[in-house]
This record gives structure tokens, sequence and C-alpha cells, in this order.
């Protein structure tokens, strides 16, 4: 009698790799000029690992330690490990090819992390094996930045290793997974949330069945133990050793955000029915309208267990309760924050990176009350192309290929314009006699990032965190502005992570294209601050009239074929 076949080898969940890959397809055939996720994306998190290797800091842990080109030296501490995978496939690619290889990588790691899953507590029978690779596949399509690693979309995997040592049946493999899923995971996203989550799991445990699981409270620690050791920079800068006060410690989330019940009310719906931007950002509306069709089924099946009702119900109303603590949280967070302000700096609203597994949990639930055929097939393609749908960088690709590109949603090639980066670069360079690194520029209307990437060095940038005194120096440049407008001096006050140039005329337009044509009247800039932090240039996407009221004297316009930019270059009047 032969040996039973690996889950991972099933044919079913081996198609839908291939169907992954074949829908991935027309993406890496693009190449350059495929489309990439832009906001807190291209914008920023790209960067990062190409400038650790760009300037051999990846795994420097120094207290010294900096990237030059980030505001005068940014603290190397306030960046992502250089243990991560993401980080060491940058190190190995060129940055277009490591950034669709992480993302492809991401999301066929989910695909089995999630078969695995089902197969072992939601669909175990063998008939279900299509259904669960179906789902599997639905999940793996989903909307995600994958800069973020395994942090949403990777969550099944320490859940099904946790499961197991709770129940029981751990094997070396569900320790192997917790140890190695810090790797590809970040902790202030999903790490102390999922930590947290299980706890939470485990005391119930305790409390209810007088079940105490230690190799399941083994495994959160060999979890945990796994995010000191990837992540002891971070740990080690901000609890143990501090190299600086972060500037997080300033956040007003409850200054940010619209108040009163209203407003609670309809961003916890919008939590509950849509999720996060960054924890996978899709529509819930086919899993809730598969719950009343289970509901149906069972009544006509004359079901009178009622154990299926009740679990759903409570995992619902966990769902909404969890919504509308994040919905509220920023309102929570004023009175807390006048009690202890620099609570601010973290973010417990980060528990909806758990969600999109619970949701489709949740799902399966629904799904298994339905007898197999059309309606249940029928409802998991619909989510697979909702899914799909909801995908930007899926999405915005295929109206590419089908030559109705946004045009306000630039590829890779357009965003980063690399020629024309460069053009400009080395135009300052020869100006000025000096290489880029002896002076500094800022932007306007352009992500610093896009600089970044192609050599400047820039006193401006978007960043999860940076030493407070540095924005407190930065902010003397922008001070003119923030006082005409109150919309931006709460954006950079109280939050600041974008410590950006900022025109009140512009507002938070933070990509100005060449074919917007905008024209800023007047800038209140602080040339004499922009001095005394090293600064000589001004990149900007948008055309200042009186550059002179900003003490500055116009280099020229630059622009190249294909490019998203034009940008006009403005030098300091000495």
């Amino acid at each position: 009698m032969s040996a039973p076949t690996p889950p991972v080898f099933h044919r079913p969940v081996l198609w839908a790799l291939l169907a992954l890959l074949l829908l991935w397809l027309p993406i890496l055939l693009r190449g350059a000029d495929s489309y990439v996720i832009l906001d807190d994306n291209l914008d920023a998190e790209v960067s990062v690992p190409v400038l650790l290797h760009r300037f051999g800091v990846a795994l420097d842990y120094r207290p010294e330690a900096t990237i030059p080109a980030i505001m005068n030296g940014l603290p190397r501490s306030a960046q992502r490990p250089g243990l991560n995978v993401t980080v060491g496939l940058f190190s190995l690619l060129p940055p277009l090819a490591a950034y669709w290889t992480n993302d492809l990588l991401v999301r066929a790691t989910a695909l089995l992390g999630l078969y695995l899953l089902l197969r072992r507590y939601g669909l175990r029978r063998p008939q279900d094996r299509p259904l669960a690779a179906a789902l599997a596949l639905a999940w793996a399509v989903l909307p995600m930045h994958s800069m973020y690693g395994l942090s949403a979309l990777g969550t099944p995997w320490p859940a099904l290793a946790l499961l197991n040592l709770r129940a029981g049946r751990g094997r070396w493999h569900d320790w192997l997974t917790l140890a190695l899923f810090p790797l590809w995971s970040m902790l202030v996203l999903a790490g102390f949330f999922l930590l947290a989550g299980f706890g939470l799991l485990l005391l119930a445990d305790l409390l209810r069945r007088r079940r105490l699981p230690l190799a399941a409270w083994g495994g959160v620690g060999v979890l945990a133990l796994g995010y000191v050791v990837v992540e002891w920079p971070l740990l080690s800068s901000t609890l143990l050793r501090p190299q600086f006060v972060p500037h997080r410690v300033e956040f007003r989330l409850a200054e940010l955000t619209p108040k009163g019940l209203k407003a609670g009310i309809l961003s916890s719906w919008q939590y509950f029915m849509w999720g996060q931007y960054h924890a996978s950002r899709f529509f819930r509306g086919i899993i809730l309208l598969t719950l009343p069709v289970a509901a149906w089924w069972r009544w006509r099946r004359a079901e009178t267990d009622r154990g299926w009702e009740a679990g759903t119900m409570s995992a619902l109303a966990g769902l909404v309760l969890l919504a509308v603590f994040c919905g509220f949280y920023p309102q929570l967070m004023g009175p807390v924050q006048r009690l202890a302000p620099s609570l601010g700096a973290f973010n417990l609203s980060r528990f909806h990176f758990l969600t999109p597994l619970l949701w489709f949990g949740l799902w399966v639930l629904a799904l298994r009350q339905l007898p197999a055929g059309g309606l249940r097939t029928g409802l998991v393609t619909l989510q697979l192309l909702l899914g799909l749908a909801q995908n930007p960088e899926w999405s915005q690709n295929l109206r590419r290929w089908a030559g109705r590109a946004d045009a306000h949603e630039p590829s890779w090639q357009q965003f980063l314009a690399p020629e024309l980066l460069t053009r400009v670069r080395q135009r300052l360079e020869q100006r000025s006699g000096q290489p880029a690194a002896r002076w500094r520029v800022a932007c306007l209307g352009l992500p610093p990032a896009v600089a970044q990437l192609s050599g400047f060095y820039t006193l401006d940038s978007y960043q999860s965190t940076y030493p407070l005194s540095y924005k407190h120096r930065f902010r003397p440049l922008i001070a003119g502005e923030l006082a005409r407008s109150p919309e931006l001096q709460r954006y950079f006050d109280d939050w600041g992570s974008r410590c950006y140039l900022f025109s009140a005329e512009l507002g938070r337009h933070f990509r100005v294209a060449r074919r917007d044509s905008l024209t800023v009247q007047h800038w209140r800039f602080d040339a004499a601050a922009f001095r005394r932090l090293g600064g000589r240039y001004v990149l900007s996407a948008a055309r200042l009239a009186r550059p002179a009221e900003a003490g500055l004297r116009s280099v020229g316009y630059f622009t190249g074929p294909g490019a998203y930019w034009g940008l006009y270059i403005y030098e300091m009047i000495e």
C-alpha cells in the first residue's frame, strides 16, 4: 500500500500555484513598464533595502551606523533589519526584479500556508481538496503590500503551527515555522499582534477549559524569541539603549481624524466591510453573502444542531468588536495621550492585520454547509475575481495591457524616471563642481525616495520613525507654509512621517505630474534654515512663480520622454 501524498503535493494545490503564476505573468512581462503600488510603497518602502545595501549597512548594527543619503544621516536602527528576507532579495537582484520576485514568493507561500491550514482544520475530507486549493488561490491574489513580507497574507503559517501545538500534535516543522516566520514579517505590523492574539486564545483555554498546553506556550515563546533576534536593532535602540527619541512620540492621531460618534461609526464600518489599506483591503460582501445562504441550506436540511449558528455569530461579533475598536481607536487615544503623551507612538489598531485570516476562517465555516456544486463554486469564483479586481497591481497592469493606463498611476519606470533624475544629478554635480554626497537637496511635489534612488542626498524623506530632534530642525524650512494651512500644520505636527517640503497651495498633493502643469504663486520657504541643514538645491515638480521670494534662483527645467515628472531645479542664492 502506497504512502499518502503530502498535502503540498496534492494536484489541486499544484494547479492553484500554476494559476497564480499565470495570473501574475502579464505583470512580470511588462518589466519596467509594470505598475507597482505607489502610496506607502514605491514612495517609501522600496528605497529602504536599496539604500541599506548601497551604503553597506544592511547588517551593520553599530549605534553610529547611518544612511547618509537620508535626513543628513538617518540612524540605521530606524530601518528594517538586515536579516529580513525581503532585504536579502534586494542584495541579490536589481530593485525591480527583487520587488516582483518577493511579491510572487510571498503570494505562493501564502497560498500554501492557507491550503495546509484548511486541510488540517477546515476542509479535511479528500473531496474538499479542490475547494481548499481554490480558497487558497483567492487568498493569495488579495491586495497587499508585499514589501511587508508575510505580515498580512502569511499569517496562516504561524496559525497552523500554534494550533498544532495547542492540539498536542505539533511536529518539528511547526517549531521551525515559528522560528523562521519573523525573518519574513515585521514585528510592529504583525508580530506583536500575532503574539497578543495567540496569547489571548491560550488564556481563554486556561479560563474556560482549565487547559494549559505548555507546547503552545512554548511556541509563542519561540515566535517571540525569533522576533527578538531578527528585530534586535529596533528593540535595542528603543527599549534597552535608546539611540534617539523617535518623532512618533509626538503622534496625535486624534487630531488627524474626524471626531464624534458618526465619524467613529463610519470608520468602524469601513474596517468591517473592507479592512485596512496595508493589511489587505478587500470587500467582505461575498463572505457575508455566504452566511445567510449557508443558514438557508441548513434550514432546508432541517439541521437541529445549533452549534454552527452560535459559533458563526460569535465569530461575527468578534469581528464587529475588532472593527469598532479600530474605528474609534484614534478618538480613544485622545484622552489617553493627555495622561501619557508618548503612548501615541504605538498603534494598537494594527490588530487589523489578523482580520483577513479571521474573515476567511468564517467563510470556510459557511462554505462547509453548502453542497459541492455550482453555488459553492460560484461564490469562490466571485471572490477570486473580486480580489483580483481590488488588487491595484493586477488591475492597473491589466489596464496597461488594454491600452487604458490611468494617467495618475504611473509605472515603475515613469515614476522613478532614472534617466531624468540621473541627468539632473550629473548637471548639478557639474554646476557645483562637487559630487552629490557633498550637498543636499529637498523635493517639492516629488517623493524624496525618487531622488534617493537616483543618487541624491535628501534632507526630506518619508520614514515610519526618525529622530524627533531632526523633525524640529526641519520644521523651520516649512513653518511659513504650515502657518498658511491648518490642515498641513496638523499633518506635520501631529504625525510628521512625511517630513516633506510643503506648499499650502498644493496641499497634500505630493505627486505633481508633468501633465498637471501646476504653479506655486507664493512659497514661504526659509532659505536660511535650509542652508543650516546643508541644503543647496530644491527639486520641484511644480513651477515657482517667484523663486526669489524664497531665496532661490532657477537652474532650469528638465524632463524626458516617458517621465512622469517635469522638474524645476532651484538653487540657493548666496
